[in-house]
């Protein structure tokens, strides 16, 4: 929602706006592998849409498929906390 503001903004008062997302390009198993070599700790990172208020993913909408999916594909063991 911010960010659709920010855009309706720059747009009227005829600024541009860039949005950099420079994973875009590459799978969830290419993200997975690079979050590792940067050392990334999964276990405190939420990819999915109903999150509980501890943190713990429902394990069953699109974000947490394709997240395990990911991390399967990577052969990387998925520490997400699931309820």
């Amino acid at each position: 929602e911010q960010l659709a503001q920010l855009a309706t903004k720059a747009g009227v008062e005829g600024n541009g706006l860039r949005v950099h997302a420079p994973l875009m390009h590459l799978s969830k198993a290419d993200i997975v592998l690079r979050g590792g070599q940067l050392g990334v700790d999964f276990a405190s990172t939420v990819s999915c849409y109903q999150a509980d208020a501890e943190g713990r993913a429902c394990g069953r909408c699109d974000a947490c498929r394709l997240r395990a999916q990911g991390f399967s594909d990577a052969a990387v063991v998925d520490v997400t906390r699931y309820r």
